[in-house]
């Protein structure tokens, strides 16, 4: 089932989500399909549960290709519950982020190149990736939600956030 996805300005976007008590909850199987369906139909690479109402520690991301991001590579489709997150190194790169909570809009946002992730898997097992890039960027991304953390919050240089059409006009003329 689609579900409506809150948009910033909802005050649920920024809270710190609740640890999953019970990961083998009959309760969960329904959200997480609920948010990949979600996620799909937005044509989006991740989705955290706070996006669609849901105060859990949940989220989800991956893809093969996706128009939103042409030039991004493939990252394994992963349902993470309790992630955790490591930042390995000082090294920091900016890239292009949208969100399905703050439609229409991109933002240019430095993050962590190389981090180390993990969390618990839809069955219970334990999985812990080292990544970077874009693989690093999405994960980082929907980590934040999980602590009431939009993108647009993270961007150092307020010139270099706007709505889609305007910033490919922009550099159109550039």
């Amino acid at each position: 089932m689609i579900r409506e996805i809150l948009k910033m300005g909802d005050p649920r976007l920024l809270r710190i989500a609740k640890s999953v008590e019970d990961i083998h909850d009959p309760a969960l199987e329904p959200i997480i399909a609920d948010m990949y369906d979600t996620m799909h139909a937005a044509g989006g690479v991740g989705l955290a549960a706070p996006q669609i109402g849901v105060d859990l520690r949940l989220m989800i991301f991956g893809f093969d290709t996706n128009p939103r991001y042409p030039e991004a590579p493939p990252v394994p489709a992963t349902t993470l519950i309790n992630p955790w997150l490591e930042i390995l190194g000082d090294e920091r790169e900016e890239g292009w982020e949208g969100c399905l909570s703050v439609p229409g809009l991109r933002g240019l946002v430095p993050r962590a190149s190389r981090i180390r992730y993990g969390g618990l898997l839809e069955d219970g097992s334990l999985v812990t990736r080292e990544v970077e890039g874009f693989h690093a960027r999405v994960f980082q991304h929907e980590f934040d939600h999980l602590n009431g953390v939009l993108y647009p919050q993270r961007i150092t240089d307020m010139t270099s956030f706007g709505f889609i059409e305007a910033l490919a006009s922009e550099s159109d003329h550039a």
